[in-house]
């Protein structure tokens, strides 16, 4: 598929630039991950051709809303992403199914297509994994910052309704993401002071 890596460049200039400094968890790193477990999925999968192309697109997007928004972010990614397909000529088609991605990784996630299942468990794949109180501190900073949170408490009882409330969509999250994830909110749960 061509133009994957203009839009690439594209991208994460626009994240490099854009992003605002207090996003401490939805930064250019956490696209990366993102991406680098959708490279995962890909490889396990023998996912081929276009639709590796558009997962990998789906990925470098997902949270590109964040330039512009805190609320409603996959909205304007989605609009944001579509656009620079557009300027690329990117086979409309192909743009829907981005957009459709950028969307499936609303909170709480509910995904349709295979390819939106493996965005999701992406995204949010830290959670099953050693680096999880790393992850989850940047994203209580970045909560913080934006006035989302006010205290460790409010932290806490957030993590465990969202631990609780989370599910994994693909079998192999399912299999290898899940019981570390369940780990974790023991964890929690136990110390509530992670």
């Amino acid at each position: 598929m061509t133009g994957y890596f203009k839009l690439r460049r594209i991208v994460l200039e626009l994240l490099e630039k854009g992003l605002p400094k207090n996003l401490t968890y939805h930064d250019i790193d956490h696209v990366m991950d993102v991406l680098g477990v959708c490279n995962q999925y890909i490889k396990r999968k023998k996912i081929k051709g276009t639709d590796a192309c558009l997962l990998r697109i789906g990925a470098l997007v997902h949270d590109l809303g964040f330039i512009q928004s805190t609320q409603n972010h996959e909205e304007v990614g989605a609009a944001m992403a579509q656009s620079i397909m557009e300027s690329l000529n990117m086979d409309p088609k192909h743009i829907e199914i981005v957009k459709g991605l950028v969307m499936a990784t609303r909170i709480p996630q509910s995904p349709k297509t295979e390819l939106q299942k493996i965005i999701c468990d992406s995204d949010l794949d830290y959670l099953g994994r050693n680096n999880y109180v790393e992850i989850s501190d940047k994203l209580y900073q970045e909560l913080k910052s934006t006035n989302v949170l006010k205290t460790r408490e409010d932290w806490v009882e957030l993590q465990i309704k969202f631990l609780k409330n989370h599910t994994f969509h693909t079998d192999f999250a399912k299999k290898n993401r899940e019981p570390k994830k369940q780990f974790w909110l023991q964890h929690i749960i136990k110390s509530e002071n992670y």
